[in-house]
């Protein structure tokens, strides 16, 4: 998958009406500080297209981003920010809820963990609320550029563990820094676009 075209096209708040449209969509969700935004910046090829920030927690709306009029790749809000009041946490939880059930062309979620930690309470309850939505997520394992290749396999057999994988869940190691695992992430979502890989998880 080449893209060509990248663009912010459509920005949805806590009260924004959702968009509709006839492309299909893939949703990044992940915490706040586990390099989403950068992810989606090397996945784009686009140095701030995605804004990062130094201080996490800073995507407060869904973001679609249009990628050759074929494809939205859609930022979700990063989540288990310590500074977000509570019922700020909420409405966002609520908003990406509403996303996940009411998104007509949502074909697949990706859900992002740091490759060098054990999954953390808010990633294992992440997975398994998008489970319960009716998605089987790929993990994305980013910052692999901070370990040593000899730490790699072990720091994935975590993630997998950590989350309670199936054995055929995907997990795709990924570094906005290298570029390491964009080709396999791309390739993978044009296979979502040409039907050869499952949209949903079997109820």
């Amino acid at each position: 998958m080449v893209i060509k075209k990248a663009e912010l096209e459509t920005v949805c708040g806590i009260t924004s009406r959702l968009p509709e449209h006839e492309i299909p969509e893939v949703a990044f969700a992940g915490k706040s500080n586990v390099g989403k935004s950068s992810m989606i910046n090397a996945l784009m090829n686009r140095k701030s297209l995605a804004r990062t920030s130094s201080q996490p927690g800073k995507t407060q709306t869904i973001n679609f981003y249009n990628i050759n009029d074929a494809v939205y790749f859609v930022d979700l809000p990063g989540y288990g920010y310590a500074k977000t009041s509570q019922e700020v946490k909420e409405k966002w939880g609520k908003m990406i809820e509403r996303y996940l059930k009411k998104s007509k062309m949502l074909k697949r979620v990706f859900l992002l963990v740091d490759i060098r930690h054990e999954p953390s309470e808010n990633d294992k309850l992440m997975y398994e609320w998008i489970l319960y939505q009716g998605y089987e997520p790929v993990i994305i394992a980013t910052k692999l550029d901070k370990l040593k290749r000899s730490q790699v396999d072990k720091q994935i057999k975590i993630v997998r563990e950590g989350l309670g994988l199936k054995k055929e869940s995907l997990v795709i190691p990924f570094s906005a820094e290298t570029k390491q695992g964009r080709e396999e992430l791309l390739a993978y979502i044009e296979g979502i676009l040409n039907g050869e890989q499952e949209s949903f998880m079997s109820m």
